[in-house]
């Protein structure tokens, strides 16, 4: 499980929204297991299908989170029109076996947040609890 506080799970649900028809993209930060933090990032795909984070914007992002000691504890991705589940490019992308991934999907009328750990192409869904 992976606890985040309502007012971050809800800023980046807004924050995908405002980049659709794209995806956004982004790090949850925070410590001991709950987002306190987050950083939106350039998506430099500027694609609806995929991401990619812009190198300067994620070393700035590193750097901030660490002298606020906090922890990259996941990354956070929209599916402007598929459900909340990996893509395969997804699974192939996923290099950190130590965050998790979030993805927010605007499928269905209300937006939908899901956690998954995916290690060597398996994906384990992750309870998300809202602080």
């Amino acid at each position: 499980m992976i606890q985040i506080h309502e007012h971050i799970a809800q800023a980046i649900v807004d924050f995908a929204r405002s980049k659709l028809p794209i995806e956004a993209c982004g790090y949850l930060a925070g410590t001991d297991g709950v987002i306190s933090h987050w950083y939106g990032l350039t998506n430099i795909d500027n694609s609806p299908e995929h991401f990619s984070f812009d190198p300067k914007e994620q070393f700035a992002t590193v750097k901030d989170a660490r002298s606020k000691g906090l922890q990259l504890l996941a990354n956070f991705h929209s599916h402007p029109e598929t459900p909340a589940r990996p893509s395969q490019e997804d699974i192939r992308l996923a290099f950190d076996p130590n965050i998790l991934y979030f993805i927010i999907s605007f499928a269905a009328e209300k937006p939908d947040i899901k956690a998954f750990k995916i290690v060597n192409g398996v994906v384990e869904h992750i309870e998300i609890q809202i602080l």
